[in-house]
């Protein structure tokens, strides 16, 4: 299956081609607790590695961020020269940490019966060579395939233009927790074409989670004396804090050690954070006048990341540019980039009819001497930025000496209106080349052969040009500048960061299962929180039917949201859909009744039905859609109806489904509930039909 994996600096993303469209994997929702249930976090996989006092090992994903006493964070921005990382009584580097997080969420698709072993993989737009490098490099030791390295805004913009289905040019603002990225994008008969790229590569949600804590210590006013348990808590603490202030003004603040709560307010944190917001907007304005335009030359801006969406960032931008950026509803901001990863894995699986460019971001040579300044080195450039991959070039060299036995060819990637010394540019590696005999300088002169591939391996040829002999032939998959490790040395690495073999902390018979979200338009980046609703008597736990008559499966999550409204801040009534089931009972006495609920539900609910909804899966009268479901609920539902040729109680239409299960469209296999004046009715009914698409299928 097509893959594409968003590998951020704070949260990771997977996500599938089903055939059809994008289905966003949520691989780790089980470790997911309760106040960190927001939309889309579910499809979020924390880049985090963690330890705990309490286990032997490396924790990884949310059960690291949530249950760790220590943690390591943001191992991506360490790719840039692979920094040792200590964890325990080891010291690991950067690449080994990456490479774990990529076999954690490998292992947890494939315990929901989903292989990863190959995919599309993004990186940040302004990332260099070294940290492209051990991206692909820590993919690999875990076990995938890198397919492409894929810039993250256009795999946003490619999301984005695979629903929308329209041309235009498109400004990608990608804030997330460490990085940001503007990238001015055209689309084209189906080609996207990178026009400008700017970014930071150290700012985003970590920086402004520093000045939030320094704002609550400044309202303590105290530096709080705290153990490195409490310290994670209060981390966290923040964290939540900033992502509630989001949609709401003020938020009351729980710090260890502190007797009172903090309540921080919106324009207060707005107030220390302005300078970073100003900052991220300072790309905006070179890429515009990089191109030398308006902000009315833009079709289209998409605010990507996490940080993007705080209201004060999507004000300044729309400001900026004088619009309106697109709503999240549409653009999918915490998941677009890897839904555009999978369609362009997609693309090369030839799944997709359409054609995916990859370009390389920077200049590819090698180092030669200054014809005019003899004594000085100087960056010779043999593929151009921006080049389309895969790509093949050469140029000509002669050795500076007469009768050399052999030379140092140096690989670099720079930028060609630099000095060599600059600090952006980056040494890959250094080739050493035999002469097969000492030749005079006219004779010893060699054709340099460069060939790039979307992956973003490079292979180095070097040819005599008197005979044709080749003096080297080598795919550099290694770097030996800038501290970069081997793939073998990563994998012992990542070993012994592992230690003991990952188990779960919590009883299976109480966690929520992994689920795909695949449906356009459900998720709404900003954090929603539900109002408090009034807490129900005990609720009463009914009887699985066990009739002889006629087969019934209720879709319990649709019944659960009837009449309610997931933007007005409303949630789910586990005790609706008890009420619902008993009145179903009444009407049909011996019906053989199964309740299926999808993963997301026992987050939605009140804290009090929570518990009752885990006691009815317990009981077994309640069904959970299983880890990795393909098709979520609903196709559980539509499957056991059809092997048990049940009926199917549910007001929703199975839209996506109706052309895989035909019979939905039989009569009185569909019934729909409604309940007026507190009356429960079910009447059969007829599930609307998909819209078809302008050629009419």
């Amino acid at each position: 299956m097509s893959t594409g994996i968003d590998f951020g600096t704070t949260n990771s993303v997977v996500a599938q081609w089903n055939g059809e469209d994008v289905d966003v994997l949520a691989l780790d929702s089980e470790h997911l607790e309760d106040e960190w249930f927001y939309p889309s976090f579910e499809c979020l996989f924390p880049t985090i590695v963690g330890e705990s006092s309490l286990r032997l090992g490396a924790l990884f994903g949310w059960e690291a961020k949530l249950q760790s006493n220590r943690v390591i964070e943001a191992c991506k921005r360490m790719l840039r020269d692979d920094g040792g990382v200590a964890l325990r009584d080891r010291r690991v580097s950067a690449t080994a940490v990456a490479a774990g997080v990529f076999k954690a969420m490998r292992e947890r698709a494939e315990n929901s019966l989903t292989t990863i072993d190959s995919a599309v993989i993004t990186v940040p737009a302004n990332a260099k060579g070294g940290a492209r490098y051990r991206t692909r490099a820590a993919a690999r030791a875990a076990g995938i395939q890198v397919k492409a390295l894929l810039n993250e805004p256009t795999a946003a913009a490619l999301s984005y233009m695979h629903d929308i289905q329209d041309e235009g040019t498109i400004m990608v603002f990608d804030w997330g927790g460490g990085t940001i990225d503007v990238t001015v994008l055209e689309h084209r008969d189906g080609l996207f074409e990178e026009r400008a790229s700017r970014g930071i590569t150290q700012l985003g949600g970590i920086e402004i989670d520093k000045k939030l804590r320094e704002l609550i210590v400044q309202k303590i006013g105290r530096q709080p004396e705290l153990s490195l348990e409490e310290e994670r808590q209060f981390a966290l603490a923040v964290e939540r804090t900033k992502i509630r202030l989001s949609t709401e003004e003020t938020v009351l603040t729980r710090v260890p050690g502190v007797s009172r709560l903090i309540e921080v307010s919106r324009p207060e944190l707005e107030s220390v954070i302005g300078h970073l917001v100003e900052e991220a907007l300072q790309p905006v304005r070179v890429c515009l006048n990089d191109l030398g335009v308006e902000p009315t030359a833009i079709s289209d801006v998409l605010l990507i990341g996490g940080t993007s969406q705080m209201p004060c960032v999507r004000a300044a931008v729309e400001r900026l540019m004088d619009a309106e950026t697109v709503p999240a509803e549409i653009c999918h901001p915490m998941t677009a980039v890897a839904r555009g990863a999978a369609i362009a894995a997609a693309i090369v699986d030839k799944e997709v009819d359409s054609y995916l460019q990859v370009s390389s971001m920077y200049a590819l040579g090698t180092t030669a001497y200054d014809r005019v300044d003899s004594g000085k080195k100087v960056f010779s450039e043999i593929i151009k930025p921006r080049s389309p991959l895969p790509i093949r070039e050469k140029k000509n060299y002669t050795p500076k000496k007469d009768h050399q036995s052999e030379l140092s060819i140096e690989i670099w990637e720079a930028d060609p209106d630099k000095p060599l010394s600059d600090p952006e540019n980056f040494q890959l590696t250094t080739l050493h080349v035999r002469y097969p005999r000492r030749l005079p300088r006219d004779q010893a002169s060699f054709t340099l052969e460069y060939t790039y591939q979307q992956d973003g391996l490079l292979h180095v040829k070097a040819t005599l040009d008197r005979d044709g002999q080749v003096l080297v032939d080598k795919e550099i998959a290694e770097f030996t500048h800038g501290g970069s490790l081997s793939i073998t040395t990563i994998q012992q690495q990542m070993t012994a960061l592992e230690g003991i073999p990952h188990q779960s902390s919590r009883p299976a018979s109480d966690s929520p299962a992994p689920r795909q979200v695949g449906d356009r338009g459900t998720a709404n980046l900003t954090p929603q929180f539900m109002p408090p609703t009034p807490q129900p008597a005990p609720i009463p736990t009914p009887q699985p039917g066990r009739g002889n008559g006629k087969s019934f499966v209720v879709d319990g999550s649709n019944i659960a949201w009837l009449g309610r409204d997931v933007k007005a801040g409303d949630s789910p009534s586990f005790a609706q859909l008890l009420e619902a089931v008993e009145a179903f009972k009444q009407q049909y006495p011996d019906g053989e009744i199964s309740v299926i609920v999808d993963a997301a539900l026992v987050h939605q609910l009140t804290h009090l039905e929570r518990e009752e909804l885990r006691k009815g899966m317990r009981s077994g009268w309640i069904t959970q859609v299983p880890a990795g479901t393909k098709g979520k609920a609903d196709r559980l539902v539509a499957t056991l109806a059809e092997r048990k040729k049940a009926v199917v109680v549910t007001n929703d239409s199975y839209k996506e489904l109706q052309a895989e299960f035909p019979w939905l469209h039989e009569p009185g296999r569909l019934l729909g509930a409604s309940n007026p004046g507190g009356e429960w009715i079910f009447l059969q009914r007829q599930p609307v039909r998909p819209r078809p698409d302008v050629n009419g299928r």
